[in-house]
């Protein structure tokens, strides 16, 4: 019986988007939390005494500021050194995008797969092939695995390989592959990098993406790590996800639909962040909170929505204990069609209004195809308000398009049923 580790996408010196600039946020800690993660993956290698080490791509983040990153580096690997531990490693579009990594020597106990080909290393005393081939270039599209050796007879064998798989939204479609290609080669694990959402694609053989290992921003949500594969003697594998993140990204959406004032609002943001903290075993956490749901109060807390965004943000620093920031606020909450009176406009015409307003939140590049310009709008704002605007970033035009909807219906409607 052995173990080994199989990680990826470490991304060192990576920073940590949308927190850098928050009053009161721990920015060196935010700084350095991809390095946390890396001591925090050579501090569980070294206490479960795994056999090796696998870094399936994307170990740096293009190119360094200075050396210092590899430094970083290497003297985490000489820890791993000492405790007699190899790592193996390839490259992936991130690093062949890196000019210094090809300068950098790096310890003995480091075996780094070419680009050229495939290359095969054996650890005889485990009876382990591990097979791999490095990015030679930050973008390579032909299938890197079809050229890859069968399985050696006898031995357990490893694929390493930083693909897309089939395509994942958010991922640049880089060495694609299918499973069924994968398992043709005959290996017994597969340890995949690139993707960074942690996801298994086959059981026998096991083929996973392991995931990053520190989210870096507000869609990189959840806990992020290793797995740690223990292999028993009769060549079965028992997978165990292992957090080594040292600050954690929710996107918690809250229901405010029965709420009738900001003061249940706050209430039930409350109870969100006590619990998503909670779930994050003491690490730091940034969140974005999307509030949603037909609501009474939904007049009040758009007009009042600059008051509302920081009560949430000084709610957060309280029953967070200093440990929570919100990254973003959006409140995208609806008046009840029930609270409504439709006056003189018909009921076909509101649904239309409604059906165009349904489409825009889906969608927001729907709103082009429908002849939407807020060009000529932008150009008659004060200058102080065009900062304001962000016509290509979706998030913005999702959250005006909410502002705007109950806004239009209550003039369209003529005015809002009173209490």
């Amino acid at each position: 019986m052995f173990k080994f580790i199989h990680a990826a996408d470490i991304h060192l010196d990576s920073p940590l988007r949308g927190l850098e600039q928050y009053e009161g946020a721990p920015v060196a800690e935010i700084r350095n939390a991809a390095r946390r993660a890396l001591s925090n993956l050579v501090d569980l290698a070294i206490e479960q005494e795994v056999a090796f080490v696998l870094i399936a791509g994307d170990l740096y983040d293009g190119d360094w500021r200075d050396y210092n990153t590899g430094l970083f580096f290497v003297g985490q690997v000489r820890r791993l050194r000492e405790a007699e531990i190899p790592l193996y490693l390839i490259s992936g579009n991130h690093d062949a995008a890196n000019r210094m990594t090809r300068t950098l020597t790096l310890p003995e106990n480091v075996t780094f797969f070419s680009a050229d080909a495939p290359e095969t290393t054996v650890i005889s005393d485990l009876d382990v092939a591990i097979h791999g081939q490095s990015f030679a270039t930050a973008a390579v599209f032909e299938d890197l695995s079809d050229g890859y050796p069968i399985s050696k007879s006898g031995l357990f064998n490893i694929g390493m390989l930083h693909t897309c798989a089939a395509g994942r939204e958010g991922h640049d479609r880089y060495a694609p592959c299918s499973v069924e290609g994968l398992k043709s080669k005959g290996y017994d694990y597969w340890a995949l990098g690139h993707i960074h959402l942690r996801e298994v694609l086959s059981e026998k053989p096991f083929i996973a993406f392991s995931g990053n290992i520190q989210g870096r921003h507000v869609r990189e949500t959840g806990a992020k790590g290793c797995l740690l594969v223990t292999v028993n003697n009769d060549r079965s594998l028992k997978p165990e996800f292992r957090a080594l993140d040292v600050m954690r990204w929710e996107r918690p959406n809250v229901d405010i639909t029965d709420c009738r004032g900001v003061e249940d609002v706050l209430e039930r943001v409350s109870s969100e962040i006590v619990q998503r903290h909670g779930q994050a075993g003491g690490r730091p956490l940034a969140m974005r909170i999307e509030l949603t749901g037909e609501t009474e109060a939904n007049r009040i807390l758009h007009s009042n929505k600059h008051h509302l965004i920081n009560e949430i943000r000084s709610l957060a620093v309280d029953v967070g204990r200093g440990e929570v920031w919100i990254e973003k606020i959006r409140l995208m909450s609806t008046a009840p069609a029930s609270r409504m009176v439709t006056g003189n406009i018909p009921d076909d015409a509101l649904s239309e209004v409604a059906s165009l307003f349904q489409q825009i939140r889906e969608d927001p590049s729907h709103a082009a195809t429908l002849g939407f310009d807020l060009s000529d709008v932008i150009k008659r704002l004060p200058a102080n308000l065009k900062d304001l605007v962000r016509i290509d970033d979706e998030d913005w035009l999702t959250e005006v398009v909410a502002t705007a909807e109950p806004l239009l219906g209550s003039r369209l409607a003529g005015k809002e049923v009173s209490e």
